[in-house]
């Protein structure tokens, strides 16, 4: 049985003052669920159904584990549609800065919209990114929408809230080059762009800051190929990030392809 005070904690932790508070961050959906009981993450508590746990037998990670029916979970759930599962678990202490970056990296500047910071996360496990640096004014990590749209990827990536400033000169120390998204910046498909680079997207409606366009020294754009005088002003921040992303790769990756000018 899921209690009403556990049911009031479950809600609260919609909000950052109370996962702070408590220590705590709320998961989600089945497959959410499992992915983190395969990973480092500590588990306070699970609440799943039968069917859930007769599935999933590996349950070493959850040190309360209390089996509930579907319709407990539904009255807990911050969900439109609840699966079958939801875990409580403890926020992990922050991760030193590492001293080395790896091939591709990705700072985020003011991302707010925790939909599209749990999809790029969700992003950098497809391609391979395993170090994600977001700035202090960035959507929670352990925000439920965030958690839910990285869909269980936020267990194979690592991420960073910092000042642009240690990373860039992280980055330069590590021979990667910096390169910022912008409206004005170099068409991404004539420019090259090498394994190591630290790659900038900015605030969905503001772009990057001026502070960090400083320290950027290569300027990159997805261009637009309507040729209709009224059209998209710009890319959402998550699909933009995919398709560089897609391009490095593919330079790096498959060289036979690229045909510079």
């Amino acid at each position: 049985m899921i209690g009403k005070n556990t049911i009031k904690l479950i809600k609260s932790l919609s909000e950052k003052k109370y996962r702070q508070k408590e220590k705590l961050f709320l998961v989600e959906g089945d497959k959410n669920v499992k992915e983190l009981l395969e990973s480092d993450f500590k588990i306070e508590q699970l609440f799943a159904t039968r069917s859930f746990l007769e599935r999933n037998p590996n349950l070493e990670q959850a040190k309360q584990i209390v089996e509930v029916a579907r319709e407990e979970i539904n009255k807990a759930s911050l969900l439109m549609s609840p699966q079958n599962a939801l875990a409580l678990c403890l926020l992990p202490e922050p991760k030193p800065l590492p001293e080395e970056m790896d091939s591709l990296s990705l700072f985020l500047d003011e991302i707010q919209d925790p939909g599209n910071l749990g999809t790029i996360i969700r992003i950098c496990d497809w391609f391979g990114i395993k170090q994600l640096f977001c700035s202090p004014g960035c959507a929670d990590l352990y925000n439920p929408k965030v958690i839910q749209a990285a869909m269980g990827s936020i267990c194979r990536v690592n991420v960073w809230n910092t000042d642009f400033l240690p990373i860039a000169q992280t980055a330069l120390k590590s021979g990667s080059i910096i390169a910022g998204a912008f409206l004005d910046g170099e068409n991404i498909f004539t420019e090259k762009l090498p394994e190591k680079t630290l790659l900038v997207m900015g605030n969905e409606g503001n772009g990057i800051s001026a502070g960090t366009a400083a320290l950027i020294r290569k300027r990159i754009k997805i261009p637009a190929f309507s040729s209709e005088e009224k059209k998209a002003e710009s890319l959402n921040v998550a699909i933009a990030t995919a398709i560089i992303c897609s391009e490095v790769r593919r330079q790096n990756h498959f060289p036979e392809l690229l045909k510079m000018q």
